[in-house]
């Protein structure tokens, strides 16, 4: 972030898309948190800071009279607890552009912050309106990009808005260049051998980084609802496990592909299965080929979290993205707490280890070894595009 801030105006991109309560509460405030070492650096540095944000998705979640829910998605409910951790009053404008934004945005001095309304209440930002684009950036000086977890979004105000800057006004933030340097050291610069953990619960969802991770990977650990069309690409009885049927051949193409490329894939040996999708359904440990006709693998066995420890714990780099079961009900979280204390067990070793969103991340916090890892990112969708080696629109935009 080789920007001359002392008495300008810096507008910040920041993902402060956080969950809330009923009482719009913050229930996790762990993207507001990974946001202040940038915003304190600003203000050490003697700017004043505007931050935009967006919070939800208010335009798909529409009152009955078909307008825009304030109340619920209005930025005004993090006010509170962001001057509580920055130790400064925050000011809040109502909107994000026009009269009133243009107004407390220029009489602000250095050292003080404006929060402005949810960007997502503006009609033209997911679609990446200039018009909008241009206003957001009248209201800085100079632009910083720290908002990671929508770098894989071309909307206004991470993407559109960097183009009112000229190169030396824009930057991205401390968040923002550690999530890159990080999956940037996993995929071109990493210590063997490489293991990626990859879970979830459709292979559709996650074919571009599969195909991806064969290329560098030296191991691939298969888990989640997905591992069960492998299997059953292979010839094995999987009951009413979730199978992609139209994604058999692309299992058994992935395999091969793997062979050739002296990539080893591992599959569940075992699994937990249950007669129903519920947490107080019978269970009971079986072979993963050799599920019964009704029955459905919901997490993986005993000799699988063995088997997929020891191949973490003689891993040199980790990459992590994706539950091994139905993580949100506990008779089938095993898995996954069993893989993230092997992960954390392998980094005390000298491992390097990522993990990429979602509930790897969940799972991660969860048990407090958050910690105990190398890296933890933000970015549950936007890491899983960069891994697949797209190229980022939030990204790009910065570095054009």
């Amino acid at each position: 972030m080789n920007l001359s801030v002392k008495d300008k105006r810096v507008l910040i991109r920041v993902d402060f898309n956080v969950p809330l309560d009923a009482s719009y509460k913050i229930t996790d405030d762990t993207r507001i948190r990974r946001a202040l070492p940038t915003i304190k650096k600003l203000l050490k540095n003697g700017a004043a800071v505007v931050i935009m944000s967006h919070l939800g998705r208010p335009r798909k979640k529409l009152k009955e009279d078909g307008s825009i829910d304030v109340k619920k998605f209005t930025l005004e409910h993090l006010r509170g607890h962001l001057s509580k951790l920055l130790r400064k009053k925050v000011q809040f404008c109502p909107e994000t552009v026009g009269k009133i934004a243009t107004k407390m945005a220029r009489a602000l001095k250095p050292g003080e912050i404006l929060l402005l309304e949810n960007t997502r209440f503006n009609e033209g930002e997911t679609k990446g309106e200039e018009v909008l684009g241009k206003k957001m950036a009248a209201l800085g000086n100079l632009f910083v990009n720290d908002a990671f977890g929508t770098a894989h979004r071309a909307h206004a105000s991470t993407t559109t808005v960097a183009q009112f800057f000229k190169p030396k006004q824009k930057a991205f933030g401390l968040l923002m260049q550690a999530e890159i340097e990080n999956a940037t050291r996993v995929i071109n610069d990493p210590d063997r051998p490489v293991t990626a953990i990859v879970g979830g619960a459709k292979v559709s969802d996650k074919i571009m980084l599969l195909e991806r991770l064969l290329d560098f990977a030296n191991n691939i650990i298969i888990g989640g609802g997905m591992a069960y069309t492998f299997i059953k690409a292979q010839g094995g009885k999987v009951g009413k496990s979730l199978v992609e049927e139209d994604k058999l051949k692309l299992a058994l193409r992935l395999l091969k592909k793997a062979e050739k490329n002296g990539a080893k894939i591992y599959l569940p040996i075992d699994s937990t299965i249950a007669d129903a999708f519920s947490a107080k359904a019978k269970k009971e440990i079986k072979p993963s080929n050799k599920i019964k006709k009704d029955w459905m693998g919901l997490d993986i066995g005993p000799d699988a979290q063995k088997a997929f420890t020891k191949v973490i714990l003689e891993s040199r780099t980790l990459l992590w993205n994706g539950p091994m079961g139905v993580f949100e009900m506990k008779p089938y979280a095993k898995g996954t707490k069993a893989i993230a204390k092997a992960v954390a067990k392998a980094t005390k070793k000298g491992a390097f280890s990522l993990i990429g969103g979602g509930d790897s991340v969940a799972a991660i916090n969860q048990l407090g070894l958050a910690d105990e890892v190398s890296y933890v990112s933000t970015g549950g969708g936007a890491m899983l595009e960069f891994l697949e080696g797209k190229q980022l629109p939030g990204i790009a935009a910065i570095e054009a």
